[in-house]
């Protein structure tokens, strides 16, 4: 069998943002049944709560909506990308340090910001809701399922690049 095509969603400290974009694109990769072809985790730029668990708030919003919320935070590591397919940064900060920690320009490359994924998108940015209440939860939801069919689309048309679907 081939390698997995591994998708890595990076926000600031992996208890928010990036989180929910995992636990949502895995329900998407489930869904189109391509959960043994893909792999999804999710990383934070910054180590300030590796080994926590996902906010609550995040965790309440995942459920309320059915998907499922099981986390422990990490931080993202250069030496990650020779594994990884695509990083899906959360917003323009995320997506310019995590090219610069890039080794190469090709893993530069696999740097993509998740809203890009999005065509009714404007702004790029999935606003940081760290500091806010459970309604900027909510809206991160909602951009994060907005981008999600866009992305999959990719990954699928990725795949069936690679043979694998």
């Amino acid at each position: 069998m081939n390698d997995p095509f591994r998708v890595c969603f990076v926000c600031t400290g992996n208890i928010c943002r990036s989180p929910m974009a995992e636990s949502v694109f895995r329900a998407r990769i489930d869904e189109a049944g391509l959960d043994r072809l893909v792999e999804v985790d999710s990383a934070g730029t910054g180590g300030w709560h590796v080994g926590d668990g996902a906010d609550p708030r995040t965790v309440s919003v995942l459920l309320a909506n059915g998907y499922e919320s099981t986390h422990s935070a990490r931080q993202f590591s250069a030496d990650w990308f020779a594994r990884l397919d695509l990083v899906i940064a959360l917003d323009a900060g995320h997506l310019r340090d995590l090219r610069r920690l890039a080794p190469t320009p090709a893993d530069a490359a696999k740097v993509r910001l998740l809203r890009s994924y999005d065509p009714t998108a404007v702004d790029l940015d999935v606003p940081d809701p760290y500091y806010g209440g459970t309604d900027g939860f909510e809206e991160c939801l909602e951009l994060v399922e907005a981008a999600s069919p866009g992305l999959l689309a990719a990954v699928q048309e990725a795949l069936t690049e690679r043979g694998a679907a």
